[in-house]
């Protein structure tokens, strides 16, 4: 089974430090980190760290493209790339002492529908039947909805297993393209199914709906609480263990890298479940959006608990 994301929006996601904030003054910042990001990266570079062979195909603007792709070869990060003309965007994160994180996020490159048949061409001499592809993360400006599910038709016409967890897409988008998993948190689902969504059995509700519609794995992340999932196996729930929590950004990206690496072992669907949350836990361990530790995901993986539902 191959697993390969697809990254058509990535970011620079930069974190930087400032003791005693001051709005409306000038600040000294100091970077903390500055890693190539987008959630199909992250999920690659997750897999990649822990030892789980993946492709990242990565849309680089020809601008900045040089410096991203660097990154990607110093995580050893196994990657196809287009270059489009433009910038690559970048997410500033700022951290202080005395208040919550302020993010910025900056425009990035200008795209079109022809990016997505360029990466069909680019898929080319990839086996893709029975492989795991990723959409993930904002569709860019200028591409239709109605292109993104003629592209993934395509590909689930190929043989690929599809994972959509992307904002841009609503409920109705969703079912047309019926994909084998998405990943909403509750804030999403509340979202997708136009109903607000509180505690275990509305999401589990929620889930069990969604999978009605022909999806075939729902995981809905319930943050420090776990996950649960619903699949053809059955509805289940997973309970992670307490962490001092350093970093939630990313942990969701890093939690579908752990069902996809449990996939891949041909593990079912409570140790998909397991390992996804073992995934997302021990990736809040770590700072920014470094990946999830093999030792902490190990760690963490042995005290997270599953029980079928």
């Amino acid at each position: 089974m191959k697993i390969i994301t697809l990254t058509l929006n990535p970011a620079f996601d930069i974190h930087c430090f400032v003791k005693d904030f001051a709005p409306y003054h000038e600040n000294l910042a100091k970077i903390e980190a500055n890693e190539a990001g987008g959630k199909g990266v992250n999920i690659s570079r997750a897999l990649t760290v822990n030892g789980v062979e993946n492709l990242a195909l990565v849309v680089l603007g020809d601008e900045n493209g040089d410096s991203f792709a660097k990154r990607l070869t110093d995580d050893g990060m196994s990657y196809l790339s287009l270059t489009v003309k433009g910038r690559i965007r970048e997410n500033i994160t700022l951290h202080t002492n005395d208040a919550d994180e302020t993010r910025i996020s900056f425009e990035g490159f200008d795209t079109d529908e022809t990016i997505l048949c360029d990466v069909l061409k680019k898929l080319e001499g990839e086996e893709l039947d029975g492989s795991i592809i990723t959409f993930t993360g904002r569709v860019p400006s200028g591409i239709s909805m109605g292109a993104v599910k003629d592209f993934l038709g395509t590909l689930k016409k190929k043989g690929a297993k599809i994972v959509i967890d992307s904002r841009s897409f609503t409920l109705d988008d969703i079912v047309d393209v019926a994909p084998w998993l998405i990943k909403p948190n509750q804030e999403e689902i509340s979202v997708y199914l136009g109903q607000e969504i509180n505690g275990f059995e509305d999401a589990l509700g929620g889930a069990k709906a969604l999978h009605e519609k022909g999806i075939e794995n729902v995981m809905i992340s319930l943050g420090s609480k776990g996950a649960l999932l619903v699949s053809g196996e059955g509805c289940f729930v997973a309970q992670p263990p307490k962490i001092e929590a350093l970093s939630t950004i990313g942990a969701g990206d890093s939690s579908i890298g752990g069902f996809l690496a449990a996939a891949k072992s041909g593990a079912g669907a409570d140790g998909m479940l397991r390992l996804a949350v073992s995934y997302g836990t021990a990736a809040c361990m770590t700072e920014g959006t470094r990946p999830p530790l093999p030792n902490d995901v190990k760690s963490v993986y042995e005290k997270v608990t599953v029980k079928k539902i």
